[in-house]
């Protein structure tokens, strides 16, 4: 048999037919719902008369348009969202589907709670109807979104008519430097690619620096690929990734598990597999990353300078520039640090794990939030909000000056009622800052969590490393 990518070997092992040339049909280990894409994709099924084909296999969670406010039981006042939750309530019902819902105790984010229930493990495809599914990548899982009109072939079938992707590898050796994450690593990324750069492809992440990060902090590199245009994110399972996995999977046991385990070590690139396209990169060269612009790939170190727009520029990527800054009030050659911030936000499914938080509160404790500043910690689940409070995260956090919210998805996209006023500035650990996608005239900068802790005690935009040793992480 030829030389396989990792990819290939997991679209392989899921490919139930070949239908053309371009197309498969893909099997799904796992497909994740929300309260937003399922709507449409019921109704056609119940037009058509038909069930769902493997109830077991899919899951649903109520997050994007859910309140955060810190009060219980949490109600869902505006009449069109709570149409939804109800729908999604409904549905589930019906077809037996479980459901994570409104004031269930582990209610959060899918791309949260679905890892740390031991939902996804490796060599899994797993879908759902949002773009960050490719976060499951950090477990060497195919996770991708879909669209609607997929939701429902998926509920009929557990399958997917689906056109492989190209195969990208980006090597990074190193280690990242004190207070450098790898939310900066995937902004250096991005902006190096750009917002297209990625795609086409499936992109597979090698090298010791990733080796050495976390499964969380691998959570949020493969999570924001798709800001480069990916259609996946992958990284080969390790013992860590096993580890995580056979941790909160008390299932795989036995014999189980030891099959388990030996289909796991071959979740790896052959040495002589071809790749269609390939990026190096040094971690130790790796600042704090802020965006100054309305993508992610707009982004740059904390001590450079915002980009100035001249001729050399193409006529596209010049207009895109100069919308950018008018939008953001900024001007080319400008520093961001010491930039005001109104609005601090830490959360969303990039950055609202239990690893991100405890670098927020490393950064913030003992200190408070600066005047003017509006601070909001939303963790990624019920799970991760429990902690906080067991390990003395939350009680460091509200001393500080944040608000202490419940989980959902919250003001990443302002579909519920988190949302900015125009002109307000917001340190964000998000994964788009689009132009209003906090709110209509708001102004998103995309960071780490300690990035975002350093702006809500100073006030403005500042570089983490530049703090006290007792506040740096």
């Amino acid at each position: 048999m030829p030389a396989r990518t990792l990819y290939q070997k997991l679209v392989d092992a899921h490919t139930v037919a070949r239908l053309d040339d371009q197309n498969v049909l893909l099997y799904a280990d796992l497909h994740l719902m929300n309260e937003y894409t399922s709507p449409q994709a019921f109704a056609g099924l119940h037009e058509q008369g038909r069930p769902v084909y493997a109830p077991e296999q899919n899951v649903a969670v109520v997050s994007h348009i859910i309140p955060t406010h810190p009060v219980r039981p949490r109600v869902i006042a505006d009449p069109a969202s709570a149409l939804q939750a109800s729908n999604l309530k409904r549905n589930c019902h019906r077809h037996g589907i479980p459901l994570f819902d409104t004031n269930d105790v582990l209610q959060g984010i899918e791309h949260v709670v679905a890892p740390e229930h031991g939902m996804i493990r490796p060599g899994m495809v797993v879908i759902c109807g949002d773009s960050h599914t490719t976060t499951y990548g950090a477990l060497g899982a195919l996770g991708f979104g879909i669209g609607t009109s997929d939701v429902e072939h998926v509920l009929a079938t557990q399958t997917l008519v689906y056109r492989p992707a190209e195969n990208m590898r980006i090597c990074v050796d190193g280690l990242l430097p004190l207070g450098t994450t790898a939310k900066d690593l995937i902004l250096m990324i991005i902006s190096r690619i750009g917002a297209q750069g990625a795609r086409g492809y499936v992109v597979e992440f090698c090298g010791s620096a990733i080796d050495a990060l976390s499964v969380e902090a691998r959570f949020t590199l493969c999570n924001m690929t798709v800001e480069a245009g990916a259609r996946g994110a992958l990284i080969a399972p390790d013992k860590r990734a096993v580890d995580y996995v056979l941790s909160r999977a008390p299932d795989i046991a036995g014999d189980v598990r030891r099959k388990a385990e030996e289909h796991w070590a071959t979740l790896a690139s052959d040495a002589d597999a071809i790749f269609d396209c390939e990026y190096r990169y040094d971690a130790d060269k790796v600042a704090p990353y802020v965006t100054w612009g309305t993508s992610p790939d707009q982004a740059m170190p904390i001590d450079g300078a915002v980009p100035i727009v001249d001729d050399s520029t193409d006529d596209v990527a010049r207009a895109s520039m100069q919308q950018a800054l008018r939008y953001a009030g900024l001007r080319g050659g400008a520093s961001l640090q010491g930039m005001p911030v109104q609005h601090v936000f830490i959360g969303s499914c990039t950055n609202g794990r239990i690893e991100d938080l405890r670098a927020v509160a490393q950064v913030v404790r003992g200190k408070r939030v600066a005047d003017g500043v509006r601070a909001m910690v939303v963790p990624g689940s019920g799970a991760v909000r429990d902690q906080a409070e067991q390990e003395g995260i939350a009680d460091v956090l509200i001393r500080a000056g944040f608000e202490w919210r419940q989980p959902g998805c919250s003001m990443c996209l302002a579909m519920n009622d988190d949302v900015l006023a125009s002109g307000q500035r917001c340190a964000s650990t998000t994964n788009r800052n689009f132009e209003g996608r906090q709110g209509r005239g708001a102004i998103t900068h995309l960071m780490s969590p300690a990035m975002a802790a350093a702006a809500a005690i100073t006030g403005v935009i500042t570089d983490v490393r530049t703090l006290s040793t007792q506040e740096a992480v």
